[in-house]
């Protein structure tokens, strides 16, 4: 498994496959031809399909605002290896083609091509839960401890910046007001949300500031703000929500989060590893299914849970998200992509107290669920995989209303 640099990144929204993806393969062929005069580029597959809405043409735009370069958008078109794929051609003066690339944008901001997997060195050996959680048994070690031991100590300074720019998103979207931009007009809640909740005590309050928290940070991305990708753009709201929460309500301190955020991470990677957090490939419940599966491992450790029931807690979040779809309308991540991190912040919760109450001992196994979730995506017909061709997204004649 890669590093959980690979996994946690900062950059601007909406969508890491489709935004922050594309704009690194675009700087990465633009670097390697300085000379070229003329560019194109064709999308592809789910990639074209939802790529206006994602500002994927922008994101391309802007490597190439000094050349001469077309774009050109395939969405009936899909290549074999993934569905968000990309082709690059360089030309001279004279037209003459200089060099040709296909890449693939797999999730979470990582490139492909037809060659190589994405230059990032394997620093784990184990890659399934069950090999982990042998070792920190063997070990006498927690999650975060076996990520320390194969990250080093360093990893503390990374998970701190991450910790940091989650923290400045969230703080920019409650403060924020106004409409999302792309054609739904839909408003932004999350200041509303914050109001409101400081009007109550107890549970309504603690609930109503998650809700204004995983708001905050999934309308930021929504309008293209900074966010971090927990494992994506698309759902990038709910872990920061349920760590803010824990700050706020249980007060956890700054060592506390980061451990959980390496906690959190781990099992991001096991997902990504054996199976898959595009939406564009497993639909949904690759990624916000991902993202409550981390952020329910999270809350566990951070309420004091074994490993075992930390393990359990995370194969709850997943595995009922299974089937989830990506449907969203206008090719847009605001409908359902920003209430689906809203609520699967409060199921995290509900996963971990019902994991705590067990004795970590259940049936089926994180590994089994990650695995059912990859064939479960591969099942699904691509119109329920970020195509905006089927599900929800069906409902343009919302916009008008």
């Amino acid at each position: 498994m890669e590093s959980l640099r690979a996994l946690y990144r900062i950059g601007n929204g909406p969508s890491s496959s489709h935004t922050m993806g594309p704009k690194k393969a675009a700087e990465q062929f633009r670097s390697k031809h300085p000379k070229a005069k003329h560019f194109k580029i064709w999308l592809y597959g789910s990639l074209a399909a939802t790529g206006k809405g994602h500002l994927t043409g922008k994101a391309i735009e802007t490597c190439y605002a000094d050349r001469d370069m077309e774009l050109i958008w395939e969405p009936k078109t899909f290549l074999e290896r993934h569905p968000n794929a990309m082709k690059f051609a360089a030309y001279d003066d004279n037209m003459k083609m200089i060099d040709e690339w296909t890449a693939y944008s797999v999730g979470g901001g990582a490139i492909i091509d037809d060659f190589s997997e994405e230059n990032h060195q394997s620093v784990y050996p184990l890659k399934s839960m069950k090999e982990i959680l042998k070792w920190c048994n063997s070990n006498g070690k927690q999650l975060w401890e076996f990520v320390e031991a194969n990250e080093g100590p360093e990893i503390w300074d990374f998970l701190s910046e991450v910790w940091k720019s989650m923290e400045a998103s969230i703080k920019r979207g409650l403060e924020a007001e106004g409409t999302l931009e792309g054609g739904l007009k839909l408003p932004r809640k999350a200041h509303t949300y914050k109001l409101r909740a400081q009007n109550f005590a107890g549970q309504v309050k603690r609930r109503g500031m998650l809700f204004a928290y995983a708001h905050a940070v999934s309308e930021e991305n929504a309008a293209g703000g900074e966010i971090v990708t927990a494992p994506t753009c698309g759902a990038s709201g709910t872990l920061p929500a349920v760590l803010k929460y824990h700050k706020a309500f249980n007060k956890h301190g700054k060592s506390s989060i980061l451990k959980a955020l390496a906690t959190a991470g781990l099992i991001g990677n096991i997902i990504k590893t054996n199976a898959s957090i595009s939406g564009a490939e497993v639909g949904c419940q690759g990624e916000v299914g991902t993202a409550c599966a981390m952020a329910s491992a999270a809350c566990a450790q951070l309420f004091g849970g074994t490993i075992y029931q930390i393990e359990y807690a995370a194969e709850i979040g997943l595995e009922h998200h299974l089937g989830l779809t990506c449907d969203p309308l206008l090719g847009l991540v605001q409908i359902p992509c920003i209430e689906r991190n809203v609520f699967a912040a409060a199921r995290a919760l509900n996963h971990a107290n019902y994991a705590l109450l067990s004795d970590g001992r259940h049936r089926i196994s994180f590994d089994e669920v990650v695995e059912t979730m990859w064939n479960t995506g591969h099942d699904l017909p691509s119109f329920y995989k970020e195509t905006s061709l089927g599900g929800l997204s069906l409902y343009k004649g919302l916009a008008d209303d």
